[in-house]
């Protein structure tokens, strides 16, 4: 319903209807038209007048809701009205149709307020639910990056193992997906075996994981490096090595137009401790590359 019963809104809408219509059967037929029962209709006496008969009707109308619901249809066709066709051809028609007019524009008055009052009422309640519904995202994602943690810290133990690369692996897509990162999960392309892959503002990125007790070294680079250049010009490659690299395998990975980003365990946890999104530390690192050629920017330094 657009409006809320009061009675100053009983009040116009009923000094609308009674100016309205002069003829009794004219005021019948808008009842009709109205959805007010015929069974209540009917029982309008030759003898009682319209002002007799609208005081009953509203009074029973208001006992309930779908009377109420009444009351708003007549509002609203009363408003609506612009002419007066059971008002003309009387020697004081004049002053009945300037009446009636008088009583629609009140009425259309009250109803534009009450609507603009209920859509900002309805605004108010819709912020409400949208902070409700943000403030459960939140403690929602506060819960699954918990998860995360807790899974990778529990993994810690198979770090060098088969069947712990298969699982840092899961868990890495998991974290694309929980970030909202577009990816696709290991696959075969030209018989090579690819990690996967990622795609962050409108680059695509090979994915490379490593959850080996050793540091990546040159060799891993170069892997990498050659899956990269196979692909299209905007192709570049991230790898993930848990325990760091070389300092070799980070100068191999340098160098002018570099193609390769380089994370480790700690940029891992700069996202893991809510210190950064993950988003914003693939930024950091390739704003780096593209700046200094270097593939590899230490977690420690991104405030410098």
């Amino acid at each position: 319903m657009a409006a809320k019963i009061t009675p100053r809104f009983i009040e116009l809408t009923y000094e609308a209807a009674l100016k309205s219509f002069w003829r009794k059967e004219a005021l019948r037929k808008f009842l009709r038209a109205s959805h007010v029962a015929e069974t209540f209709v009917v029982t309008w006496a030759p003898d009682e007048s319209k002002r007799d008969f609208l005081d009953r009707m509203f009074q029973k109308l208001q006992a309930t809701d779908r009377g109420k619901a009444v009351i708003f249809e007549m509002a609203r066709f009363l408003s609506e009205q612009t002419t007066f066709p059971d008002l003309r051809n009387w020697e004081d028609s004049v002053q009945k149709i300037a009446e009636a007019a008088k009583a629609v524009a009140e009425l259309k008055t009250y109803l534009k307020t009450q609507d603009g009052s209920i859509r900002n009422e309805k605004e108010r309640e819709e912020a409400k639910a949208k902070a409700r519904d943000d403030r459960q995202k939140i403690q929602r994602s506060l819960t699954d990056k918990t998860k995360l943690q807790q899974r990778l810290d529990a993994m810690h133990t198979a770090v060098g193992t088969q069947q712990g690369g298969y699982d840092f692996q899961k868990w890495f897509y998991d974290l694309l997906d929980f970030c909202e990162i577009q990816n696709r999960r290991p696959y075969f392309a030209s018989g090579r075996q690819i990690d996967g892959s990622l795609t962050f503002d409108g680059t695509t990125y090979l994915v490379e994981l490593k959850f080996t007790a050793s540091q990546a070294d040159a060799t891993d680079i170069d892997s990498l490096r050659s899956k990269v250049d196979d692909k299209a010009d905007n192709t570049m490659g991230i790898m993930v090595s848990i325990s760091g690299y070389s300092s070799v395998a980070i100068a191999q990975a340098s160098g002018r137009k570099t193609t390769l980003l380089l994370f480790d365990a700690m940029h891992i946890y700069l996202f893991l401790s809510g210190t950064l999104s993950f988003r914003d530390i693939i930024s950091r690192v390739r704003r780096h590359a593209s700046q200094t050629g270097e593939a590899f920017l230490a977690a420690a330094n991104f405030s410098s």
